[in-house]
């Protein structure tokens, strides 16, 4: 059984960060560990707190989780701080942790801000260099090379900008574009894209985190990239069509989704 380690922000209502990346590598097969690195109050309406874990912690985390267990592979989320950023990549350089997911946690999906300026600066100079494959939506991917990304031709210019930070795999998301949800993966030579059609459905809370956790542990089970992406989407599309109609705003995704599926006969990869 592979294990994954995912480096994240505590959503107190499950659908998100730490719980919603421990829920996908189970339900795939894998075993999920975890560090920490920011507690979040937290529902289907928005972010009402975020008290981040202090760094030397997060650190001890890390240690602990990773000189015992060690890792296959990993993924980062929301990282709150600039001194968060530094701490988390100079462990994980440590390590020499592979397969690293760096899922790019920036804005929350009700528009509260999860990673400050400096933090960003960080993202870039720091931690994409040490990704494998990083996962930005269309906000983050304009946060990340500065212009708007708002079509497959920005998407693809932005991808071959980010590639230069120093990542293998871009995969842009582009779960904001209208029409189908068409994401785009660039590996420094060509494009891929990968499409599903667009879901009528407000529950979509903790796809990105759900996604990265998915796309992480395909990985270290030995999906090369365009497999492990293209199977990672249909895991989230699943998620969302049998979302959870939880709460008053964005309810979470159905982690558990895939295992239905499976039960009910089918191919889980169909």
């Amino acid at each position: 059984m592979k294990k994954i380690l995912t480096i994240a922000g505590s959503d107190s209502g499950g659908g998100a960060g730490i719980q919603a990346d421990l829920k996908t590598i189970t339900v795939l097969g894998a075993y999920g560990m975890s560090a920490i690195t920011a507690l979040t109050a937290q529902n289907t309406l928005g972010v009402q707190g975020i008290y981040p874990v202090p760094v030397d912690f997060i650190g001890q985390q890390m240690d602990s989780v990773l000189s015992d267990y060690g890792a296959d592979g990993a993924k980062t989320g929301m990282l709150a701080t600039p001194e968060i950023v530094v701490a988390v990549a100079e462990k994980l350089e440590a390590y020499r942790v592979e397969g690293l997911v760096v899922d790019p946690v920036m804005v929350a999906k009700g528009g509260d801000v999860l990673l400050t300026e400096e933090a960003r600066v960080n993202v870039k100079e720091v931690l994409l260099p040490l990704a494998y494959v990083v996962t930005p939506n269309l906000p983050e991917a304009a946060d990340l090379c500065g212009h708007e990304v708002v079509n497959l031709e920005s998407m693809k210019a932005a991808a071959e900008e980010i590639h230069r930070m120093g990542t293998p795999y871009v995969l842009i998301k582009g779960g904001h574009l209208e029409g189908d949800a068409v994401d785009l993966l660039y590996d420094g030579n060509g494009f891929h894209t990968f499409s599903s059609p667009r879901l009528d459905n407000r529950n979509t809370h903790g796809t990105g985190c759900t996604f990265s956790a998915a796309l992480a542990t395909l990985l270290a089970q030995g999906c090369a990239v365009p497999d492990a992406v293209g199977k990672a989407k249909k895991f989230i599309t699943r998620a969302i069509a049998r979302s959870l109609d939880f709460g008053a705003g964005h309810g979470p995704t159905n982690h558990y989704a895939h295992v239905l599926h499976m039960r009910e006969g089918e191919d889980p990869w169909r």
